[in-house]
Order: C-alpha cells, then structure tokens, then sequence
C-alpha cells in the first residue's frame, strides 16, 4: 500500500517551515533541503507567489519525493487554494475551524496551531490531524510539551518555534510526532550567500538526530 501523509509526515518527522522572500529563493532552498535528505516543506501563505511556489514544486517533484503543505492559512479559501495547487496538509498558526472542515472535506491533513491546554484539545476536537503547538519555545519548549501530553495523551503534536539542532532531540524525546523548523534549516541569508550546501549539511544534521531518537 502507498505511504500515507500521516506516514510520510511521522517518518521524516521534520516540516521545514519556508517564508522565502521570492519564488526563486524558496525553490533553491527546497532543493538544497532535498539534496540532504529532507522530503517534506511547508510553503507559508507571506511567501510572495505562494500558490505558484507550490504549483512549480508539485510540478518538479512528485509526491512521493517531496511532500508538500501550506502554511499560515487562516481563511478556507486560502486553504482550498493552497490544496488545488498540490498541498497534503494544511497548518494554521492558530484555531480556524473553517479550516479544518474544507481540509477535511478535502481528505488532506489538518494542522491547527494552538498554545493553551484548552486551545489545544479544542483544536483536536474540531478534526486536526495534528496541533501545532506555536511559539513551543517561549513556553517552555519540550517540558510543555510533555506536560500537555500527560493529561492529553492522545494529541499529536508538532512543536514549532524554537526547534533548533540543539533542541530537537528533547521535543521528539517529549513526545512530539514531528517538528515544524524554521531558520534554523530554511537558511535564506545561505542560499543568498550562495552557500546551498550549508542547507544541505543541516538537513542531514537534523534527519541524524531524528534516527538517532528512532534507535533509542
């Protein structure tokens, strides 16, 4: 059987978040993120041409060599538009019920953001797939996350802002399914330097830490 979303995002278990400034720098940090092993890119709705950004890419790769989300959705008509250009899943940095029902309705991946406990399972009764938990870092990182797991086990939950190289073994330790990453891997002033490969090398980086925790 083919691999779900679901699969696809738990084995990878990394979401680079992109807020690239053009088309032209999202595409060459995607293709430096996939030359290091990374195969899953969210493609946030403040990228200028974000629609066409996923069209080209859906083009260029096909969905079993790179997994495609959009990001920052807040509207349903944002995430329709973001799923008929090739979109999977679907992440919101807040609670958009109307999100999650044309996600839904759509067959793809729900992933509303939310902080609070209350927030959190709100979201997860409305439908998601996953809760992103958004800023993780500010509090308290991979403690949080465990302490929203305790009473709350059957969330799944994909920290985002302030996962780092440093930090990313403690949140999957935590129970975190994925890990939603942002400059720390998305490096635009690399790609603009030139430098593709420093990409490239974190990727790899971040996919050892991630085998490294599987083993464990």
């Amino acid at each position: 059987m083919p691999e779900t979303t679901q699969e696809f995002i738990e084995r990878v278990r990394l979401i680079p978040v992109l807020r690239a400034r053009s088309i032209a720098q999202g595409r060459a940090v995607v293709d430096a993120m996939i030359a290091g092993g990374v195969t899953i890119v969210e493609v946030t709705m403040t990228v200028p041409g974000a629609i066409d950004l996923l069209k080209e890419l859906r083009s260029q790769y096909s969905p079993k060599d790179l997994l495609l989300g959009s990001g920052t959705v807040t509207t349903a008509e944002q995430a329709q538009a973001t799923m008929d250009a090739g979109a999977e899943f679907v992440v919101s940095p807040s609670f958009h019920p109307e999100v999650i029902r044309v996600t839904k309705a759509n067959r793809k991946i729900a992933c509303p953001g939310a902080l609070t406990p209350t927030e959190a399972i709100t979201a997860w009764n409305a439908g998601a797939d996953y809760v992103k938990i958004f800023p993780c870092s500010a509090v308290g990182g991979a403690s949080y996350v465990q302490s929203l797991l305790a009473p709350f086990p059957q969330l799944k939950i994909i920290p985002t802002g302030g996962v780092s190289l440093q930090t990313a073994a403690g949140f999957l330790a935590a129970g975190a399914r994925a890990l939603g990453v942002g400059s720390d891997l998305v490096n635009l002033a690399a790609i603009d330097a030139g430098n593709p490969e420093t990409v490239t090398e974190t990727a790899r980086a971040y996919l050892k830490i991630v085998s490294g925790v599987r083993a464990t």
